[in-house]
């Protein structure tokens, strides 16, 4: 998916949708990023009913939503109500949270769940169905659910990001081919995010199984092997991999490859503390080794404010929410007509084919591949 608050505030110090808690080749959508404008003033006047005035919506999340004041300063001005955010771990803890406290929710709507988790999530019956307004607008290849029980809110790609000053120095061009990274010319250089407890980690892995296989003569096992035996630096999640392994990380890192965004090298040019004149970082987006991340939300079944749930979610597919996402959480919005900061359209890159595993699949067979992985590469 995802970039999170955490990301922007590491970034004020250095650089960086994650976002996002969090799947064959398809086009990607057709929504293209446009200049940044800023998000509608709340007015006395846009919520002059105020029908939920009083109240307050619970939204529960994973710990990397990120949204400005004064875009839920202007739900609360439409609709009365305050908004609460419960931030619950990770991705994927804060699903587990919300599936052990079935019956009695943790709060009225949930955001952050991916499409890594999206079976699973689905599979445990706690959200309610629910068409937002504007979710016709969505693209078709974003919308996993049929009964919008979980509606797309964004999406990102995880793939490879290379410091370019490091590899100037090291003499060395950006590889062209996943199994690049297996030659001796890339020992030690890459770092990656250990899948169990990251959700690019995560992604990246999915990527490369789908892109290898699980058949043949050279299959995903194979791949990470040889990684393995070149080096492969692990971490357990982002922030380490990226801030203190990566060489464009202002730690004293020394790989320069990381799985981070697609997004990461415009972030690193709205946080530089000096003006840039070009992104420090880039894009490796190898064939087979980018994976679309969609994050969803949805209501969850027992709210006891369904009515303000779902202008929530109404919110949320709004303009004035979706043109907020990709300076927050570094991401895309998944409204084709809301906008993205400018230097999302400079130096951001939007893939032309994306690795994709079905939901289905990757819940049937997601714990199998990370046992697998882990006693390839750390074991």
């Amino acid at each position: 998916m995802n970039h999170t608050r955490r990301f922007g505030a590491f970034l004020l110090l250095v650089v960086l949708l994650g976002l996002l808690a969090a799947c064959g080749e398809t086009a990607t959508p057709t929504a293209s990023p446009a200049p940044a404008t800023a998000a509608p003033a709340a007015t006395a006047s846009s919520g002059a009913s105020q029908p939920f005035a009083g109240k307050t919506l619970v939204l529960v999340s994973h710990d990397s939503f990120a949204i400005s004041d004064s875009v839920l300063q202007a739900f609360t001005a439409q609709t009365g109500a305050q908004v609460q955010v419960v931030s619950a771990g990770d991705a994927g803890a804060a699903l587990n949270k919300s599936i052990l406290a079935k019956g009695a929710p943790l709060g009225d709507v949930q955001f952050g769940i991916d499409n890594t988790f999206l079976s699973r999530a689905l599979e445990a019956d706690i959200f309610t169905p629910y068409a937002p307004k504007n979710l016709d607008q969505v693209p078709a290849e974003l919308k996993l659910d049929a009964q919008n029980r979980l509606v797309p809110i964004d999406f990102g790609y995880v793939n490879i990001n290379y410091d370019k000053a490091a590899l100037a120095q090291a003499g060395l061009t950006p590889p062209q081919d996943l199994r690049d990274l297996t030659k001796p010319e890339w020992q030690g250089k890459l770092v990656v995010e250990n899948p169990a407890t990251s959700s690019p980690g995560l992604a990246f892995l999915l990527a490369t199984i789908d892109h290898f296989g699980e058949d043949g003569d050279y299959t995903w096992r194979d791949f990470w092997r040889d990684l393995r035996a070149n080096g492969v630096k692990v971490t357990a999640g982002w922030e380490d991999a990226y801030y203190n392994e990566f060489a464009g990380g202002g730690a004293g890192g020394a790989a320069p490859l990381v799985v981070s965004y697609a997004t990461s090298p415009a972030a690193a040019v709205i946080f530089s503390e000096t003006p840039l004149d070009d992104a420090p970082t880039g894009n490796l987006l190898l064939s087979g080794g980018v994976f679309r991340q969609i994050e969803f939300a949805g209501i969850l079944q027992g709210t006891q404010q369904p009515e303000l749930a779902q202008a929530w979610m109404d919110f949320m597919l709004s303009d004035t929410f979706q043109s907020d996402i990709g300076g927050q959480m570094f991401v895309y919005p998944v409204l084709p007509s809301a906008s993205v900061p400018a230097e999302f359209t400079k130096y951001a890159s939007v893939p032309s084919t994306t690795n994709n595993l079905d939901p289905q699949r990757i819940a049937a067979q997601r714990d199998a591949w990370i046992d697998a992985w882990t006693d390839i590469v750390v074991r």
